[in-house]
């Protein structure tokens, strides 16, 4: 039985992260579903949502009919138009009426990623909660699942209100809860159904690559703890063990290395292997040979591909940093996309150019300190912060100071509200600012920087507490570097993002929130550039010629961009 036929209970959540083929197979599955004779219905909620591209058809956030396809219907919910009307329905009645500064803390809390998965939850959450809606429907799929902290959020008790009069955390992500109180019971019944194997099935998305599963191993684990117990593991991407191109061979080597280290947590999923396809996944033939394992025909008209435009490296970057003297560098973006990898090859070269570096990195893997192994460079200082030591730090003083003024059931959406990736940001980022001592170095490389959300969050949350709560010893550190990483002139910010479509767009909403927060970037790095290895492996050839159209899509932009080759030594580590 293929991956596509045991993806057959009423609700198919499909789940992983940005760019490793959710939208594809979750449209192969919906195309396999509807011509065994269902009525499926595929949702999607992806910001950078390209449904309409592979059906071929213009859509809303209506259920609109595949018109080749009987059966089949799509509809695209926008997210951020979605957390847009929710944040104002929930902020709006306190305009007026409450300080400047706690309605700026209060937006930036319903800025967040938890937010918008909360608002596009809102919405089809109705699929799964009303007989009458499900009834309509053999097969509902969602594309883009909302993670396991969200669902965490709405399992919690019903304490939100007496947890946001009381907390004394500095930051949250629960402020969206507020808007929820009258569909809690929507919500208990809709999470009934995720936890029922014989109606829900949750297909984990992954890539052949040591990141990429980690990152599914660790979304395994949340699912699983949740009571989401039917699991469905889809390893998209494999390559073909018989090409005859020396780059081709390496990879698929590392990819089979990868594949024998798959982490402990998904060796109880079904898996499923899908190979690596040559084209763009568009249209109805090209979605049914991906149901079928048909990986289709490379193109072989041509031998070598001209990039759009002549494109550097991080060799040319550092001696362009090198000449501006000193600063902090932030490399920042998706997870998955290299940007250990980045900093840590900006950092030597930085080095080898005689300036002194510091490198630190808040990675949990510890990989800067794999990859830098040896190191006696006088010049190149390297350090971790620990971030769940850091995590754990923050976490146990803001329920000290909590405990005594909230009930059991606030305190436990208090404690979840802490185990939320904006917390863990700004408890690494505060133990960063204590350190950072300007003078030591020439430059500081910050591996996984603070989001522009987590900035303006606790930017936010100063405000409100030198305003409202008077509070005089207030973390000066955060403060002075707040102000220094809004200074062109001292920090640049570099943008890593893979040469596809959807790790692209990510990045470039990553962009708008750094832009929210008065932070300009300085360049863009194209990581991993099948177009830039010469590799001349027919299949491989024919995908390194779809990077062209991304890298014009950002040339567009007039960014500064720097394009870095995809290396057999960044697939072996995670980054």
């Amino acid at each position: 039985m293929s991956w596509s036929e045991r993806l057959n209970t009423p609700f198919l959540f499909f789940t992983g992260k940005g760019g490793v083929g959710k939208t594809s197979l979750a449209c192969a599955t919906a195309l396999h579903l509807a011509e065994q004779g269902k009525s499926v219905l595929i949702i999607s909620t992806d910001p950078a949502s390209n449904l309409d591209e592979v059906f071929g058809c213009p859509l809303n956030d209506e259920p609109t009919a595949i018109p080749s396809v009987p059966g089949l219907w799509a509809a695209n919910l926008d997210p951020h138009a979605a957390a847009a009307a929710y944040r104002e329905k929930a902020v709006g009645p306190f305009r007026g009426k409450l300080p400047p500064a706690v309605i700026r803390t209060m937006e930036e809390q319903f800025s967040g990623a938890c937010t918008t998965e909360l608002a596009a939850f809102d919405q089809f959450v109705e699929w799964l909660a009303q007989p009458e809606a499900r009834a309509r429907m053999d097969h509902v799929i969602f594309d883009t699942a909302p993670t396991g902290h969200t669902l965490r959020l709405l399992s919690l008790p019903g304490a939100w209100s007496d947890y946001l009069n009381t907390t004394t955390a500095e930051s949250s992500c629960l402020g969206p809860l507020a808007a929820l109180k009258d569909k809690r019971a929507h919500y208990a019944l809709a999470l009934e159904q995720l936890r029922d194997p014989q109606k829900t099935t949750v297909a984990l998305v992954t890539r052949p690559e040591a990141p990429s599963l980690q990152e599914a191993a660790r979304s395994a684990t949340e699912l699983q703890a949740l009571g989401l117990g039917r699991i469905e593991l889809l390893v998209n991407g494999i390559l073909p063990a018989d090409s005859s191109d020396a780059f081709a061979q390496g990879l698929y080597q590392q990819q089979q290395q990868s594949l024998q280290s798959t982490p402990t947590a998904l060796q109880s999923c079904a898996t499923t292997h899908v190979p690596l396809l040559a084209n763009n996944l568009v249209g109805i033939q090209a979605l049914r040979a991906l149901s079928s394992g048909d990986p289709g025909s490379p193109d072989t008209r041509a031998t070598s591909i001209e990039l759009p435009v002549e494109l550097t490296g991080l060799h040319q970057l550092a001696h362009e940093l090198a000449a501006q003297g000193s600063g902090v560098i932030m490399t920042m973006g998706k997870g998955g996309v290299g940007k250990t990898a980045v900093a840590v090859q900006l950092a030597t070269l930085l080095s080898q150019l005689g300036k002194r570096v510091r490198l630190t990195t808040t990675d949990p893997a510890g990989d800067v300190l794999q990859r830098t192994r040896g190191n006696t460079d006088p010049h190149l200082q390297i350090d971790r912060i620990d971030p769940e030591a850091e995590l754990e730090k923050y976490r146990k003083d803001v329920v000290d100071r909590a405990a005594s003024q909230m009930t059991a059931e606030a305190l436990e959406l208090l404690k979840e509200d802490l185990r939320s990736p904006c917390t863990e940001e700004i408890a690494v980022f505060r133990a960063f600012a204590d350190a950072f001592q300007p003078g030591q170095a020439d430059f500081v490389i910050i591996d996984t920087a603070p989001t522009g959300h987590t900035i303006l969050l606790m930017d936010a949350s100063e405000a409100y507490h030198r305003e409202v709560a008077r509070l005089a010893d207030g973390p000066e550190a955060v403060r002075e570097l707040l102000q220094r990483l809004r200074d062109p002139n001292y920090t640049r910010v570099l943008l890593v993002t893979l040469p596809e479509p959807t790790p692209l767009h990510e990045a470039m909403h990553l962009q708008s929130d750094l832009k929210r927060a008065e932070i300009d970037t300085y360049a863009w790095i194209v990581n991993r550039s099948l177009l830039a290895t010469g590799t001349q492996d027919p299949l491989l050839l024919t995908r390194a010629r779809n990077e062209s159209d991304c890298l014009n899509e950002l040339l567009a932009l007039g960014e500064r961009v720097y394009l870095e080759p995809m290396t057999l030594q960044q697939e072996l580590m995670p980054a």
